[in-house]
């Protein structure tokens, strides 16, 4: 039997987003996806399957040598050695600022500041707005600061998973200056467009990436949740079990101040995005980004750039630290081996998801997509924009990667609206907005995986626990998708998602919510 470029092709990611859910067990469930995986490629050959885990390669039927695709783990890791290099490095950067006692300080000044669990939750979500640059980036860098804010209001970790993940990867989408602009606008050029100009004219129609800014807003200031997050919500402001994985206890230092915290973050910050402009050219004469920011995002190459920018924050951080005497040198080293084992349930469960991606790209997940989206373009046209969001929405959820997803279907998308520029903008703000929506609630995504990193608790916690929300803005955002092929007005479409939020906000509020304290719970 024939399994690629079939639906198969999505069977291997599936079966392990139902056994993570099922088992709340991870690396076990993305094992036998991988493992369903290389048996449909190999065609249940047992050495081959042995191969295609490890180290192998699928040359496609007809295909060359230059068509081959990585399928196993040695390719995840060689392939990605970039970012997880930077993820040891911000494992390292978290536990240096936590034995200095500066995250023990800052939680102290936060604590006068940030004196409810909405201040806490605001401010967490303020600075996931700010860090847009990059989602890995953002899920890090805004767990490591905020942890210290959210623990003194008793926040529990799966509700600061879900606050890092909503603005990370929906945030990243609705910037022009990210690495997400820049790889969109990549696709775009490849097809002789202009990338930037697409991806800006898709901003107004991306309505999930808006609404969902606009549900967490919303979620907080009113003070309840529903689902599995009420139930975790519950346990951490009535028992202080707040769902970390442990090792990330403040140390208290009377020698550490606001300031030792701080001065680190500025410059791992100030770093990074350093990195990125350097690495795409900004001061680089010859290179096409010189001296224009826009260009040198979408030139930059965040694999390269953030463990550049990263290491030497890490290092000035280091004699800074050193210079105020709020570390020892010996207990300084020792921090790159706690932060490198804080990491590695990340940087694991980053390795298997990324081979079942690889195992989902060999058996040809694009081109079932490319004709199940040519099939349906025949009599619904104008609901088109609306079927291409659930089918990025289920494509991104699927394989893990939104990248991938809108890679995809933008090449599909042009053609059927090459004729139709208003449509072709909602056509590919559906695309955009699918993906970030699967992106967003699959367990198999490294932008969920880096959440879970960076709110330090259990992946499939986090997972399960921002589903339902997920869901909620999804359904709405496929309605105004739906007038939006009929309308073709973004203020009225987006006006008409505000009203959905906050209307079924306050019904799940009366049926079904929960606020911190256990009231407006139903009988039921």
């Amino acid at each position: 039997m024939e399994f690629v470029n079939t639906f198969w092709a999505l069977v291997p990611a599936l079966v392990a987003i139902v056994l993570a859910l099922i088992t709340k067990e991870t690396y076990s469930s993305l094992f036998i996806g991988i493992l369903v995986g290389a048996l449909l490629l190999t065609g249940f050959d047992p050495v081959g399957t042995v191969d295609a885990i490890i180290s192998g390669t699928f040359v496609p039927a007809g295909g060359t040598e230059e068509d081959a695709f990585a399928t196993g783990l040695v390719p995840a890791v060689a392939d990605n050695a970039g970012i997880f290099i930077f993820l040891v490095i911000l494992g390292i950067f978290v536990a240096l600022v936590n034995t200095t006692g500066a995250s023990a300080a800052f939680g102290r000044w936060a604590a006068k500041h940030a004196k409810s669990r909405i201040g806490a939750q605001l401010a967490t979500f303020v600075l996931g707005v700010l860090i847009f640059v990059d989602d890995y980036f953002n899920c890090l860098t805004v767990g490591s600061v905020m942890r210290p804010v959210t623990d003194e209001q008793k926040v529990s970790r799966a509700k600061l998973s879900y606050l890092i993940d909503a603005t990370a990867a929906p945030v990243c989408m609705i910037a022009p200056v990210s690495s997400w602009a820049a790889a969109v606008s990549g696709v775009a050029a490849d097809l002789d467009v202009d990338g930037i100009q697409l991806f800006v004219s898709a901003i107004p129609f991306n309505f999930y990436s808006l609404l969902t800014l606009v549900f967490v807003v919303v979620i907080v200031v009113m003070g309840f949740d529903y689902g599995p997050m009420a139930k975790a919500e519950l346990e951490a402001i009535r028992n202080g079990e707040l769902g970390s994985l442990g090792n990330d206890e403040p140390v208290e230092n009377t020698r550490a101040n606001l300031f030792d915290m701080l001065i680190p973050i500025v410059i791992l910050i100030a770093f990074c995005i350093g990195g990125m402009m350097y690495v795409g050219g900004f001061w680089d004469p010859e290179a096409e980004g010189y001296m224009n920011l826009v260009l040198a995002f979408g030139n930059t190459d965040a694999f390269v750039a953030l463990p550049w920018g990263s290491l030497i924050a890490l290092v000035i951080s280091l004699v800074y630290l050193l210079l105020r005497r709020v570390v020892k040198f010996h207990d300084a080293m020792q921090c790159t081996v706690s932060g490198f084992n804080s990491m590695v349930p990340a940087i694991l469960i980053l390795t298997f998801a990324l081979t079942l991606k690889g195992m989902t790209s060999a058996l040809g997940a694009d081109v079932f997509v490319a004709g199940c989206m040519e099939g349906a373009s025949a009599g619904l046209y104008s609901m088109l924009p609306a079927i291409i969001f659930l089918v990025g929405w289920g494509l991104a959820f699927a394989t893990g990667t939104s990248w991938g997803t809108f890679g995809i279907l933008i090449p599909i998308v042009l053609p059927i609206f090459a004729h139709d520029p208003e449509l072709l903008t909602i056509g590919i703000s559906a695309c955009l907005a699918g993906a970030v929506a699967g992106d967003h609630c699959s367990p198999i995504s490294d932008t969920t995986i880096m959440a879970s990193a960076g709110a330090n608790c259990n992946h499939v916690q986090h997972v399960s626990t921002q589903l339902p929300y997920v869901i909620t803005v999804g359904a709405i955002s496929f309605v105004c998708f739906v007038v939006a092929g009929f309308v073709r007005n973004a203020p009225i479409c987006l006006l008409i998602g505000l009203v959905l939020v906050i209307a079924t906000l306050f019904v799940l509020k009366k049926t079904v919510g929960k606020d911190a304290r256990g009231k407006d719970v139903p009988t039921a």
